[in-house]
């Protein structure tokens, strides 16, 4: 009887030394990570003054990453002190340094993501609120793909050093994906033309997302949506998607008038002959009248000159460049210009032709004509 009473104090005191323990663990987990959480919304909140994106981006990166190690790690010291009393090889000590190595690897990842994830989302902010028309600068379009390579490495570097971890040889795999890579390769050299076309245009950056594109070769025109590793989305202007694949940029010519610098206004005007006299001092006010127009850029080429003989009429051609590329802003223009070249011709009392006929000797074919 004294031994079963002996038995039952020593669990008693047990039990009750494991869960003070217990509880003044979790309980120090909860004020570290309170601790932790509020300084770096404290210190969030200085480094939001700066300029600086790198130092925002890396405070918001780390709060979820920092608050689920402070938790997982102090659960496992709660594990780890349970396992001296209840001896179960569930909670070894191998398994809970594998646990605490791979959460360890699985939040460094997903703080990293996060931080490139960010970190591309305050610049590509910058960018808007201070475009630059510079081509060779930082643009948005080699800002996603830098993105995603970073994201893409670090996921793979994760990967590699995660395999060893639990058992996996990647030499082993290596040699596997050696052989499985070629027959990979084959089924997919579709997908990897694509792949590759976009590295392309990532590198080569003919066209930019927000640019309107046109190619001679293919019916393909509208304004570029997004620009994929697969695919490149474009919206015509008919508001449709087309969804061309990457592969397809690399055989054909393309054009990108969002990248003019100017638009051209190419117009034929048509005199009649009995204003011949007059033909010549209408051209150089036509000219004088480009020249000075406000928005018509004086450097590059304007002509204005006699050009042909017509069958109806006397024809000079005007070839000139606005300043603006805006689609809408050009067409407001280039109507300007008409209504003026249409002032002008008729201040001088003279007018545009239009299709006639002269018949000669008619007279000789009306029946009771005198000759």
């Amino acid at each position: 009887m004294e031994r079963v009473v002996d038995w039952f104090s020593l669990e008693s005191l047990g039990g009750l030394n494991w869960g003070v323990e217990v509880f003044a663990v979790v309980t120090v987990t909860l004020i570290v990570r309170y601790i932790a959480m509020r300084m770096l919304k404290i210190l969030g909140r200085h480094l939001e003054k700066t300029e600086n994106v790198w130092d925002d981006a890396l405070f918001e990166a780390a709060h979820n990453p920092l608050s689920w190690f402070i938790l997982i790690f102090g659960l496992l010291w709660a594990i780890q002190i349970s396992d001296g009393y209840l001896q179960t090889e569930l909670f070894s000590a191998s398994n809970l340094d594998l646990v605490r190595q791979i959460t360890f690897i699985v939040l460094i990842t997903y703080f990293l993501v996060q931080f490139i994830s960010l970190a591309e989302a305050r610049i590509l902010d910058n960018l808007k609120k201070e475009p630059s028309s510079e081509q060779t600068r930082f643009d948005p379009t080699t800002l996603h793909a830098l993105a995603k390579l970073l994201r893409l490495s670090v996921v793979i570097s994760a990967a590699l050093v995660a395999l060893p971890t639990i058992g996996i040889e990647i030499t082993a795999l290596l040699a596997f994906g050696g052989v499985g890579g070629l027959a990979v390769g084959f089924a997919a050299q579709d997908l990897l033309a694509n792949f590759f076309g976009g590295l392309m245009i990532y590198l080569d950056r003919p066209f930019a997302v927000g640019d309107w594109i046109r190619s001679p070769d293919r019916n393909i025109e509208g304004t570029v949506e997004s620009i994929g590793w697969r695919l490149t989305i474009v919206r015509t202007f008919d508001k449709r998607p087309l969804y061309v694949p990457n592969s397809v940029f690399n055989t054909l010519a393309l054009e990108n008038p969002s990248r003019m610098s100017n638009r051209r206004i190419k117009e034929t005007i048509g005199l009649r002959y009995q204003d011949a006299s007059k033909v010549g001092t209408i051209i150089e006010d036509v000219k004088s009248m480009l020249q000075n127009h406000e928005e018509i850029d004086a450097n590059q080429t304007l002509i204005v000159n006699l050009n042909s003989y017509g069958a109806s009429s006397l024809d000079f051609f005007i070839y000139t460049f606005t300043k603006t590329t805006n689609w809408i802003r050009f067409h407001e223009i280039k109507q300007d210009v008409m209504l003026k070249i249409i002032d002008i011709v008729h201040s001088h009392d003279a007018d545009f032709a239009f299709p006639t006929t002269t018949i000669d000797g008619i007279e000789a074919l009306i029946p009771g004509s005198n000759s």
